[in-house]
């Protein structure tokens, strides 16, 4: 208990039934809203010893200053009473949706006495049919102006449309050819209802009998010489095959699904959803999600869901998602009861077309993501509050004009590299980008001294004479304000020791912790936490990303070329040969581990080079090999742009 919070209830008070619970601060304001099968068992992870909490969750916990619980009868009724107060509450802790935007959809107002064709971005018009949603308004219009060549249904406003029918003039658009409702006065109301329908159900099925049925008129038009009828039918057939062109074949035409993918750090989630219907991908969308607390890739699949279905979004039958929620059949039957009609299957794609479209969306949700994360400190505003709050939140002197991020990467132990990244006026400066080979170290902390020290020691370069020894050498160009290393406690102690070793004491230190995006500084006992959504650790953890894809770059760079600089010394191996092991293998160790056997079932090498193979590599490990390298880089000479 003492380890706890003072105002926690007794266990004794808080029921074991299935309920809704919510965090206050102290003037009532909720600030987190969760749901739980047993309220007393969830919520005993909350009273659990303050230092064993994740420590966004400790800092909520802290904040608040009472919890409420409200006890419910099933779990589908706490997945609808969490998801009502959360939209009611809208808690700073839960999680946001950064979906700044709606997208546009094709509406057909069934509703109407003559429904209309239109893009709208309102989801809840009585009575319409929607499709989409749309990446862009263009790919509507587009569609819209495509399927009016075949189903000429109205496209004019209700206004147009009323007054057409009072006076009996035709509405303008039906003046000039764009609209086929009634009030052009070439079709009455029932006859335009039923090419209403034959619409809907091209655009529901994309079914390829109709395309069949028009090309069949067109030959049997163009055989009785009604050529200008069998020159419409062509122009509908291609107009319906330009449809159908615009939107990917990704799986059978039964099958209609959503499909939710998800890229996430500790911070933030990007979601792609793909619309398919018959089998064909009909729109996507993409928004991002910020992460206040921490939570389960299942319980942000959850609330994801709520928040989309909830806005009024088509329901299929079928969902795919990244990970399936931990209250899966009740969220199952609160989304059946949203669509009205049979049962939503929530469920994960393991093999086949529907992983493969996955692994799409998710390359879609990465790269939005990074881009998210890019634009936020790419902003002038943005980075100009991100690096005054960095300044306050370290306490320093100036502004952290020049940041330089270091880390370390390896493959157990061998081929050891650094990376240094640069970012002035919190942008990235790639021409100053540095790399080092480490030779020999112990581990990270190690590596991190001896990079820090090589920096150090140039740290005024911009004083000496540009031409040295009839070569120019590259600058480290001009002092830093802060260092940043990847990792906590320990590697900042590293980076404090060579720092000191080399006398500098007006350049400020911090180190990013991965798992916990914490701050470190020297002789600190606990970390700096910078607000979850706060534009300074957005700033940071670009750079330490940065700093560590660089790392991983050069190394795999090292291994790569390691391994081909041994085999290469092998009398009959030429370069294609040496390609096929690299593609194989792709690593020192999985090639020294493999058999004789096994390195002779690649193509084009047999027993006796194989035999060759085994031998070289068994006698000189890649690491001496990395240690007898003469490199530039190895001394902290040579600058390696991205």
């Amino acid at each position: 208990m003492s380890n706890t919070v003072s105002w926690r209830p007794p266990a004794a008070e808080i029921p074991t039934d299935p309920g809704v619970y919510r965090w206050l601060d102290e003037r009532g304001r909720v600030l987190y809203v969760g749901k739980a099968k047993n309220l007393r068992a969830r919520l005993s992870n909350y009273f659990a010893p303050l230092p064993t909490l994740h420590e966004r969750t400790r800092r909520m916990v802290l904040t608040a200053r009472s919890v409420t619980w409200t006890v419910v009868g099933s779990d589908i009724e706490a997945l609808q009473l969490e998801y009502t107060w959360i939209k009611e509450f809208d808690p700073p802790f839960n999680v946001k949706f950064r979906d700044d935007k709606t997208y546009p959809f094709m509406a057909v107002t069934l509703g109407d006495e003559a429904p209309r064709v239109m893009v709208t971005r309102n989801p809840r018009i009585r009575g319409a049919k929607y499709f989409g949603p749309y990446p862009k308004i263009w790919a509507v219009h587009d569609t819209i102006d495509l399927m009016i060549k075949v189903f000429p249904i109205r496209t004019c406003s209700d206004s147009s449309y009323k007054k057409a029918m009072q006076t009996g003039k035709p509405c303008f658009p039906g003046q000039i050819g764009r609209c086929g409702g009634p009030c052009s006065g070439k079709v009455t109301i029932e006859e335009h209802r039923r090419i209403v329908d034959d619409f809907v159900r091209f655009m529901k099925s994309y079914d390829k009998k109709v395309i069949a049925g028009l090309q069949k008129e067109m030959k049997t038009a163009a055989i009785d010489q009604r050529y200008e009828d069998a020159a419409r039918y062509r122009d509908q057939v291609q107009a319906l095959e330009a449809v159908l062109d615009k939107s990917a074949v990704v799986l059978r035409d039964s099958v209609d699904l959503d499909l939710f993918a998800l890229a996430e750090d500790e911070l933030a989630a990007a979601v792609q959803l793909f619309t398919v219907r018959g089998g064909r991908i009909r729109g996507s969308r993409g928004w991002v999600v910020d992460k206040e607390i921490d939570v389960s890739t299942g319980e942000l699949v959850e609330q994801i869901l709520q928040d989309t279905y909830s806005a009024g979004a088509e329901l299929p039958r079928e969902v795919v998602v990244t990970a399936v929620p931990d209250d899966n059949d009740a969220l199952e039957s609160v989304l059946g009861g949203l669509r009205g009609r049979g049962r939503v299957q929530i469920h994960t794609a393991q093999r086949g077309d529907k992983a493969a479209l996955m692994q799409t969306a998710t390359l879609n949700a990465q790269q939005a993501l990074m881009l998210y994360k890019t634009r936020r400190s790419a902003d002038f505003a943005t980075r100009s509050t991100a690096l005054a709050d960095i300044q306050e939140a370290l306490g320093m002197s100036d502004a952290p004009l020049r940041m330089e991020c270091y880390d370390v990467s390896h493959l157990s132990g061998t081929n050891i590299v650094a990376s240094m990244v640069v970012f002035e006026d919190g942008l990235p400066r790639k021409d100053q980008y540095r790399r080092f080979n480490i030779p020999r170290s112990t581990d990270d902390t190690e590596s991190i001294y001896q990079t820090l020290s090589r920096r150090l020691a140039r740290l005024d370069d911009e004083l000496a004479p540009v031409e040295e020894v009839g070569e120019q050498r590259k600058r480290f160009a001009y002092r830093p304000n802060l260092l940043i290393v990847d990792g906590g406690q320990p590697q900042v102690a590293a980076a404090r020791r060579a720092l000191d070793d080399a006398g500098v004491t007006d350049i400020a230190l911090c180190g990013i912790a991965k798992r916990l995006e914490e701050i470190w500084l020297p002789d600190d006992d606990f970390p700096v936490i910078l607000p979850r959504n706060s534009d300074a650790l957005f700033l940071i953890q670009r750079i330490r990303d940065e700093a560590h894809r660089f790392a991983i770059t050069f190394q795999r760079q090292r291994r790569r070329r390691d391994i081909a600089s041994q085999l290469a010394e092998i009398p009959g191996l030429g370069p294609s040969r040496v390609a096929r092991l690299l593609k194989h293998f792709g690593s020192v160790r999985r090639l020294k581990e493999a058999g004789i056997d096994e390195i002779a079932s690649i193509k084009g090498i047999g027993p006796a080079l194989a035999t060759a193979v085994a031998e070289r590599l068994g006698g000189d490990s890649a690491a001496e090999s990395v240690e007898a390298e003469d490199d530039l880089t190895a001394s902290g000479d040579a600058s390696v742009p991205v």
